[in-house]
């Protein structure tokens, strides 16, 4: 693969399997956010869909090998997961109303400000 510009050779064993947590303080509550990779390459930023977070939503994407290495070569993965969405979140109590979608894009613009 020497002379071939169009690939991209992964060493699979230097790939992290395993993201960095952040907990960002927005001024809707706290979100967590994994993050996968170089956070100097070009972004791509997950939201998974209702009652879903990154893993159960984004699992046969990030989780091939192959598609993975060649993700992590181009960008760094910000996977936001909606508040309450987070891997061992709390039952959200039903005296508390639920974020608008006005809400939840306010707290998309903080995070990301946060990460520049």
């Amino acid at each position: 693969m020497a002379d071939s510009s169009d690939s991209v050779s992964v060493d699979m064993e230097s790939v992290p399997l395993a993201g960095k947590e952040h907990i960002v303080k927005t001024g809707r509550g706290s979100v967590s956010v994994t993050v996968f990779g170089d956070q100097d390459k070009p972004a791509l930023i997950t939201y998974p869909d209702l009652a879903l977070n990154y893993i159960s939503c984004f699992q046969g994407l990030f989780y091939s090998p192959e598609a993975f290495s060649l993700l992590l070569h181009n960008f760094c993965i910000y996977h936001i997961s909606p508040p309450g969405h987070e891997l061992g979140a709390a039952v959200a109590s039903p005296d508390e109303p639920p974020l608008s979608v006005d809400d939840l894009a306010d707290q998309i613009a903080e995070i990301l400000n946060y990460f520049g």
